[in-house]
């Protein structure tokens, strides 16, 4: 949901190869989008020139669908910007179905500075974030989400880690920001899975990943 201009990621990154049999946590990834393709939401300090452009569009019914998407039980998977965001306001929110979810979950987060990670449960990325994301997806335990960072997604894409998109698609252009899938993203084919429309217009399809691109 935010732009993570402030985390800085190693420049080379391994990729460890992973065996089917041995991927057991999935990861899927959950993005509000506009429907020329921009995530970025307005943050403090950064270059959009919009306020926050999903406010007018939500309903009970798009938070309900939103919860069903996550499930009950998951663990995140979120870079510095966001956690830092979420944990000034969850923690301290009242119980609510999508609260109690989000504060029991194990955070992963990409950061440089994991000692400050004070929203717990937590654990901080190491200095190879791709090996440390094949490490947790390989280990037992609730799937994962990737909630709000631009940077991250654009990894995860690149290289071939998401098993499941959600994206929530809001009716409005925006003509700037920072797109979901950034220039030089290997192609590669996606499957629907659902769809659902809400009644302020926003578009819930959900897809998962289908190996390379497919061609006629």
């Amino acid at each position: 949901m935010s732009k993570e201009g402030q985390t800085a990621l190693p420049k080379t990154m391994t990729a460890v190869p992973q065996n089917a049999e041995t991927q057991m946590r999935k990861l899927k990834i959950i993005e509000h989008i506009s429907l020329d393709g921009v995530i970025q939401h307005p943050v403090a300090g950064d270059d959009l020139p919009y306020g926050d452009w999903t406010a007018p569009y939500r309903s009970p019914a798009g938070r309900e669908a939103i919860l069903a998407a996550q499930g009950e039980r998951f663990d995140l998977l979120l870079g510095r910007l966001t956690y830092d965001l979420w944990s000034g306001y969850w923690p301290k929110a009242p119980s609510s179905p999508m609260a109690d979810r989000l504060n029991a979950a194990t955070k992963y987060v990409a950061t440089h500075r994991p000692e400050s990670l004070e929203w717990g449960p937590s654990e901080g990325l190491g200095p190879d974030i791709i090996e440390d994301i094949c490490r947790i997806k390989s280990q037992d335990g609730r799937d994962l989400i990737l909630w709000g960072s631009s940077t991250l997604t654009s990894i995860l894409l690149e290289q071939g880690l998401a098993d499941e998109v959600l994206l929530v698609v809001y009716p409005v252009l925006l003509g700037v920001g920072k797109r979901f899938f950034a220039e030089g993203t290997p192609p590669r084919s996606f499957e629907l899975v659902s769809t659902n429309a809400m009644p302020t217009g926003i578009i819930l399809s959900a897809y998962k990943a289908a190996g390379p691109l497919k061609t006629g």
